[in-house]
Formats: C-alpha cells, sequence, structure tokens
C-alpha cells in the first residue's frame, strides 16, 4: 500500500532545532528565535555574526517545462543536500517557503515527497512562522493608507483612476480579481475598481526576498510606487509614510526559517514562490546564509529553466551579487513523453519514441542553462517507479550525445541512499572549477522594449516581441519617466516556452505578446505579463480543501 507524504513525515522523528543548529551549523542559541522546538528563526545579528565566514559552492535546481505528471525540482533538491551529506559534505538548503493557495487549490504541499521532506511538513505548508501573513499585511496596510489619503483632503493629489496598489491574500479566490471598493456613501470611501492579487505575487514578497539588510529593505519600500497624480507624477509608500510602518510588520518576517529533512539536513526556508508571476526565487538573506553555513548550498527557482533560473540570473544574481557554481536540471522520463505528445494516463506504459520526442523540451532547458546563463550543468532524472530500463537508457544516451552529465536519483524512495549518484555528480562537475559570474541575458542599460526581447528571442526561441496598444504605451511611459534601468520580469505560462500552454516541446519562432506592464520600482523590475497569465489564481473543479480535514483526535489529514 502507498505511504502518504503525510504519514512518513509523522513517522520521523525531527532533531531539536538548537541542537541542530549548534552542532551542524556552528549556530548558538543566542542567534535563533524559537518557534516551537522544530522551527527557528536566524536573528539577523545572528546573521550578521557569519559575515566572517568563507562562502561554500551555491547550486541552482531547475528544471524541464513543468507538466501534470510532475518534475520534482524541491523534491530534488532536497534529496541532492541529503546526498550530499551522505558523501561527508557540509550540505545547506537554501528553499522558498509555500503558498497556502496551491495548498487548498490544485499543486499540493511544496514541502518535497517520500523520503525527501522537509520537517515539520503540515506547520510548513500552512501558517509556518506567519512571513506569508506579515507580507498580506503590511501590503494591505499600504492599500488602506492609500484609500485614507483620498477619503482626508488628497494632498498628493492622486488620480484615483491611475492607482496600481492592489490588495493581496494567501489563497486562490477567482471572485476577488476585480473588485468595486468604498461602496456605500461618502463614509465609505471614494468608489473605485481594484481587486486582489496572491500574496507571493505581491511587490512587498518580492522586496522581502532581494532585501539584504532592514535599512534596504526600508529604503526598496519607500521606493514602492502606488499611484499617479493628476499630471501623470508617481506617488510613492515613502510620501504616503507608509514604508516606516510596513518594516515594523516585516523586520522579524525578514530573518530566514530554519527546519531540517527528514535526514536532519538543515534547511533555511524564506522567501515566496510562483516563478511565473513573481521572480521565482528565495530570499537573498537565507541564499547568502546557507553559503556561510555549508560548503554546499543548495537552492532552486520558480518552474523551469526559462522562467526561474532566467529571473534567478538576472534579478537576484545581479542585485546580489551571487556566483552559482553549477545547475542541475530536473526531469523525469513521464514528463517527456508528455512533452512528447502521450496523454496522463498513458504514461505508465513504455514509449521511446515519444520519450525522443520529448527530449527537444529538455535539450532547449539544458541550452539555455549552460549556453544562455553560463552555468555547468548536470541532468537529474527524478525516478518513478513505472521508468522502464529501456527508456533511462535511452535518457542516458540522448543526455551524453548533449555533452552534459547525467545521474538517476532514487530520492523519493530511497531518501539521500538514492540521491549518491547525483551529488556525485555533482561534485565531480564543480572539482577544480572556481564559480564564474553568470552571464545575463541582457545589458542593464538597454532599453525595457530591448530586454524583453533579449529574453524573448534567446530564452524562450521566440521570433520577437509585441504588445497591446496600452501596454506599449505604458513601456514607452515607463522608459521616459526614467525607469528604463530596471530589470524586466515577464510573467507568463509555465507550461511553454510561448505565452500557450498548449504549445508542448520546443516552440520557435512565434511573437511574445504583453499584455499589461506593472512597475514594481521597489523590487528592481518591470513585470510583463504575457498571454493569459492571472495574478490571483482560481481554485479547480475539485480543489484539494475537500479533501483536507481533521480526524477524531485532532490531526490534520489529506495533506499533500
Amino acid at each position: 500500500m502507498a505511504q502518504h507524504d503525510l504519514d512518513i513525515a509523522r513517522r520521523a522523528t525531527p532533531r531539536a532545532i538548537a541542537e541542530l543548529a549548534r552542532e551542524q551549523l556552528g549556530v548558538d542559541t543566542s542567534a535563533l528565535r524559537p518557534h516551537g522546538h522544530h522551527v527557528a528563526k536566524l536573528t539577523l545579528a545572528g546573521l550578521g555574526a557569519l559575515a566572517g565566514r568563507p562562502d561554500g559552492r551555491l547550486i541552482l535546481v531547475s528544471a524541464t517545462s513543468p507538466t501534470p505528471a510532475g518534475e520534482g525540482k524541491t523534491t530534488t533538491a532536497i534529496g541532492l543536500a541529503d546526498g550530499l551529506r551522505r558523501l561527508g559534505q557540509r550540505a545547506v538548503l537554501a528553499l522558498r517557503q509555500p503558498s497556502m493557495g496551491p495548498v487548498f487549490g490544485l499543486k499540493g504541499g511544496a514541502t518535497g515527497g517520500g523520503q525527501a521532506q522537509l520537517l515539520p511538513m503540515e506547520d510548513i505548508n500552512l501558517h509556518f512562522t506567519g512571513d506569508f501573513h506579515a507580507v498580506a499585511q503590511a501590503h494591505n496596510l499600504l492599500a488602506a493608507l492609500i484609500d485614507n489619503h483620498l477619503q482626508h483632503g488628497n494632498a498628493l493629489d492622486i488620480d484615483a483612476r491611475r492607482i496600481h496598489w492592489r490588495r493581496v491574500l494567501d489563497m486562490n479566490d477567482r471572485a476577488l480579481r476585480h473588485v468595486v471598493t468604498g461602496l456605500g456613501g461618502a463614509a465609505h470611501g471614494l468608489p473605485r475598481e481594484s481587486g486582489f492579487d496572491i500574496t507571493a505575487a505581491s511587490e512587498v514578497m518580492a522586496i522581502l526576498c532581494l532585501a539584504g539588510s532592514l535599512p534596504e529593505l526600508k529604503a526598496r519600500l519607500g521606493r514602492i510606487v502606488v499611484a499617479d497624480t493628476r499630471d501623470g507624477r508617481p506617488v510613492t509608500a515613502a510620501e504616503l509614510k507608509a514604508h516606516g510602518a510596513m518594516a515594523v510588520l516585516l523586520k522579524d518576517a525578514l530573518a530566514p526559517n530554519l527546519v531540517q529533512t527528514l535526514e536532519h539536513t538543515p534547511a533555511l526556508l524564506h522567501g515566496g514562490p510562483f516563478g511565473n508571476i513573481a521572480h521565482g526565487c528565495n530570499s537573498v538573506m537565507a541564499t547568502r546564509a546557507a553559503l556561510k553555513l555549508g560548503d554546499w548550498a543548495i537552492t532552486e527557482a520558480g518552474f523551469g529553466a526559462d522562467l526561474g533560473a532566467e529571473k534567478f540570473v538576472d534579478i537576484k544574481c545581479r542585485a546580489a551579487g551571487l556566483r552559482p557554481s553549477a545547475a542541475v536540471l530536473v526531469t523525469t522520463v513521464r514528463a517527456l513523453k508528455m512533452q512528447g505528445g502521450v496523454p496522463r494516463e498513458a504514461l505508465a506504459r513504455e514509449d521511446l519514441p515519444a520519450l525522443q520526442r520529448g527530449m527537444a523540451n529538455l535539450a532547449r532547458h539544458l541550452h539555455i542553462l549552460r549556453e544562455v546563463l553560463g552555468l555547468p550543468s548536470v541532468v537529474a532524472v527524478n525516478h518513478f517507479v513505472a521508468d522502464t530500463e529501456a527508456e533511462l537508457a535511452l535518457l542516458r544516451q540522448q543526455v551524453q550525445a548533449l555533452g552534459a552529465p547525467f545521474a538517476v536519483s532514487r530520492h523519493w524512495a530511497e531518501g539521500g541512499a538514492g540521491a549518491l549518484e547525483l551529488a556525485r555528480a555533482v561534485v565531480a562537475l564543480c572539482d577544480g572549477r572556481a564559480p564564474a559570474a553568470p552571464r545575463f541575458v541582457h545589458d542593464a542599460g538597454a532599453t525595457l522594449w530591448d530586454k524583453l526581447r533579449a529574453i524573448a528571442t534567446r530564452v524562450y526561441g521566440a521570433a520577437d516581441v509585441s504588445a497591446s496598444p496600452q501596454a506599449r504605451q505604458h513601456i514607452e511611459r515607463l522608459q521616459a519617466g526614467g525607469w528604463g534601468h530596471l530589470a524586466v520580469c515577464v510573467a507568463k505560462t509555465p507550461y511553454s516556452f510561448s505565452a500557450d500552454p498548449a504549445l508542448l516541446g520546443a516552440p520557435g519562432g512565434h511573437t511574445l505578446h504583453v499584455r499589461e506592464a506593472r512597475l514594481s520600482a521597489g523590487a528592481g523590475f518591470v513585470v510583463m505579463v504575457c498571454g493569459d497569465t492571472l495574478t490571483m489564481p482560481g481554485l479547480p473543479a475539485r480543489p484539494a480543501a475537500e479533501g483536507i480535514d481533521l480526524d477524531e483526535d485532532g490531526r490534520v489529514v489529506g495533506l499533500f
């Protein structure tokens, strides 16, 4: 009988987090703020004390294009870290926190699976240490202050039709995408159109992830552009005197969270997910801490290499000066067969021709990592029980023909022991090789439009880019207004290199169409929203929430 992830997690015996921090990381209890016995935050003072330690090697875990068959970046990252520890290496994970939207929606939890999981699984997937709530509260405080400013005279002359700042909620709720606020008469505010995004898409979340200190956090919050005046001048959070109070709400959330894997490998969980609508990386604070605390820092970026890895390099590494040593490209036989046209219900059957066709998707992602971003890469197959020896042999042959190291990882079934082949491949790839600066896709001095075109053509294989008249005019206004130095963060479907999720494999020659542009001045980028991408997801016909409950003993059931 198959074991559920929650059952496996409950049978584990986690170590006291203070003991684990002291013995494996050399971190004293004075540098921790405990959240129970098995979760703690590394204090900002404790992080400052790490400055004199040398940096370890940074490994990025990315993946081929996601499919319903599953790829498993987080699970593979956990397995790799456990495997490295079994080789006698000091490995520390630096991963993203789950959003409760997918937990109760379609995707489920984000703490790994099988024998490659994070503990405490229930806490992490639900409220955890309250970081997401702090982001939402800070974000929504700013929204409330905007409406309050309008109510009490509007001294800044804000144009109520040109308020860009929406509200957020850490839940999938399509009914909140477009709302009207301020109804009920003059005492209840000025009626205007607005809406909600999911918390992970908040600019405040991006700022939390990219800030390297409390002063930088506060400065970035102050630069948030919330609206335009009636004569077209941008209005910032600092002008509303909001950034100080927002920083107060976020001061504890800025500290990374320390947990552990089933095999007691330390893991820093910090910052939001969603590489399709945000920059999709964990925090700079957590990544830098992992580099100081271990010989190997294993991190991940959202969805495939086209979205997550590109933003990891062009936004996070550029902003923080990070130098990754290598990347791991995760795939599955099932996912590649799906890219080759096999329906989900037929994935358990051996199909070598479909696997061969699906290789085009892997080859494109490998090209992005190695040739575009300059990251030496290992291809890791996340093993499923239905994979046949013939399929694995064909995949190994194809990857080796592309000149890349290849490893089959059985971490889901065997934990770190099943990831030894992958761990050895990563060590061998990095041996004797000093980390070099990654290659950026676009020049920092290029225009916003040229940055977008560089990402579309060099990463997505597009022939060109286009935009709606309204989006093009907005991009031109941003460029003329002095925002051209910012990076570009593309929001598009993660399921295809194009903006059409139905175009599988490795489509090329298409035109990437931009629907709207959103300025995130505090985060340091402009979001280009492409295709039908939504920043507030909806729930599926049968949401995971329907199967989540408490048993008669008050224990959570149905959480995956």
